[in-house]
């Protein structure tokens, strides 16, 4: 695992009004430069990305959000759905007077991103997935006939999943910490840790599990714009170390829309990279917009098949 220091002073925090709820807003770097929002999956906030963003320095404006619902954001929307949230960050964006934007999205945050680009891609400079299957689009009926996403069929039990896992949050995630990184230390304890207090009010908590049971709705929405072609930029970046062939998902994207997609690996990661490897992450999403010489990850043009390791 990369080291990258914490450093909060580095960081400027405040509460932001959107849509009659508080969206609890990290940033760093300069202000004045174009942006790059980083949307977190489950089960984590924020602070997925802090080392990344340290690792990206500060010639960029860098700015994570916890989702509604999550976290240090007070408030929840109406509907979990992936549409509905990516307009809750489009109105963000417009309040926070973002430019040039980049949007960088983990696993949940990676389907809110696709939603995004199919709702608002005349506003996206650029996009990043990562680590992330997308209700709907190949390859996601395979992904959820896998023993391993066993949870995605508990959570969308409705109430069970709250009672049960309820003050054992902590607990909770570790199986999905340890079993799904490359290494078992790959996510720290003291990450594990701040996770769990991220989602221990009732509402935060209830709001994870309903994006898992609004994954139906949103396999209905995505299916529904397969014929929208999108030509913004997009990278979709994986942990070397996690299940799957790459080839699937970029050719399922492709056929989703989005003309313009490639391809990176990262090494030495499962499927929580940006807490395995954060100077990789930052390094490769750096290249992509152009901010960085240098890649830490192998990269693929469209149309050029590749592997990930099994």
């Amino acid at each position: 695992m990369t080291t990258v220091a914490a450093s909060p002073s580095a960081f400027q925090r405040r509460q932001v009004a959107v849509d009659n709820i508080l969206i609890h807003v990290v940033e760093h770097g300069d202000p004045a430069r174009p942006a790059t929002l980083f949307l977190h999956g489950w089960p984590q906030d924020w602070s997925a990305f802090e080392r990344v963003m340290l690792a990206m320095g500060e010639g960029r404006h860098l700015v994570a959000i916890d989702l509604p619902g999550i976290g240090l954001s007070e408030g929840g929307l109406p509907t979990s759905d992936k549409r509905t949230i990516a307009r809750c960050v489009r109105q963000l964006v417009d309040v926070l007077h973002l430019r040039e934007v980049t949007l960088v999205g983990h696993d949940v945050g990676a389907q809110i991103v696709f939603a995004y680009l199919h709702l608002f891609a005349d506003d996206v400079s650029r996009a990043v997935l990562m680590n992330a299957a997308v209700p709907g689009i190949d390859p996601w009926s395979q992904v959820m006939r896998s023993p391993k996403a066993w949870h995605v069929g508990f959570h969308a039990v409705p109430e069970l999943p709250d009672l049960l896992v309820a003050g054992h949050q902590q607990r909770y995630f570790d199986h999905f910490f340890t079993g799904q990184s490359a290494r078992r230390d790959g996510v720290s304890a003291a990450a594990r840790a701040h996770y769990a207090k991220a989602y221990e009010r009732p509402l935060a908590l209830h709001t994870g599990f309903e994006w898992h049971r609004s994954f139906e709705q949103d396999e209905r929405d995505n299916v529904q714009v397969r014929d929208h072609k999108v030509d913004t930029p997009v990278l979709y970046l994986r942990g070397q170390r996690e299940t799957g062939l790459v080839d699937d998902y970029l050719k399922g994207l492709r056929a989703a829309g989005l003309q313009n997609v490639r391809g990176s690996l990262i090494s030495d990661a499962g499927h929580f990279a940006p807490d395995e490897q954060p100077a990789a992450v930052a390094e490769a999403i750096g290249r992509f917009i152009g901010a960085l010489p240098a890649a830490a990850a192998r990269e693929w043009p469209a149309g050029v098949p590749h592997r990930a390791a099994r």
